[in-house]
């Protein structure tokens, strides 16, 4: 029994550590949401998101191990006009006035290639929470040049149907279809 004992814990001893997922924060100055959809077939109409929060858990050894979480006000969506942010912002689309908050919890990630992934999660846009998948890319993991600390860059691309999140109002003259192209950077936590 000894011997059985001392011959697990050597063999513990010398199999490979496996790393754990490391936390980022997400560098809110240089990570935005950018989306578009057709306007009536005439012209295509673009709004952005900024400033949010939320964190990576990534693992460089194993990236399907790694989970993203981030969570933003609608009413900071920015759209370039003023009526039409308003608009979006109405009970017609998002209805901020009765929940305001966009979130996304990753619950899966297929590592496709050397530097892409796809990524499986909960989108929540007005209360309704839909599973939506994101194309990402690792565009790099440094040592930011300025910050002399631990970053990540990725980018990432989706399409939703806004009528799965209640806000399908006049599709499809308006197109239900919104793409949504997303760029992040974030820097590892407590570096």
């Amino acid at each position: 029994m000894i011997r059985t004992t001392l011959a697990a814990a050597a063999l513990l001893a010398a199999a490979p550590a496996f790393a754990e997922p490391e936390a980022y924060a997400l560098d809110a100055s240089h990570s935005q949401i950018v989306f578009n959809y057709n306007h009536l077939g005439f012209s295509t109409t673009w709004g952005m998101f900024s400033g949010f929060e939320g964190e990576i858990m990534f693992d460089a050894e194993n990236p399907a191990n790694s989970s993203v979480n981030v969570s933003m006000p609608a009413s900071m969506m920015f759209t370039g006009w003023e009526q039409r942010d308003q608009h979006l912002q109405s009970p017609d689309f998002l209805d901020v006035a009765a929940n305001d908050t966009v979130s996304f919890s990753s619950t899966g990630i297929e590592v496709t290639g050397d530097d892409t992934a796809l990524i499986t999660g909960d989108l929540t846009v007005g209360g309704v929470t839909q599973e939506v998948v994101l194309d990402a890319k690792l565009n790099q993991q440094a040592d930011h040049p300025m910050e002399n600390k631990p970053w990540l860059g990725f980018d990432a691309t989706t399409t939703l149907l806004r009528s799965e999140f209640d806000a399908g109002q006049f599709a499809p003259f308006v197109s239900d279809e919104v793409n949504v192209i997303i760029s992040i950077e974030a820097q590892k936590a407590g570096a």
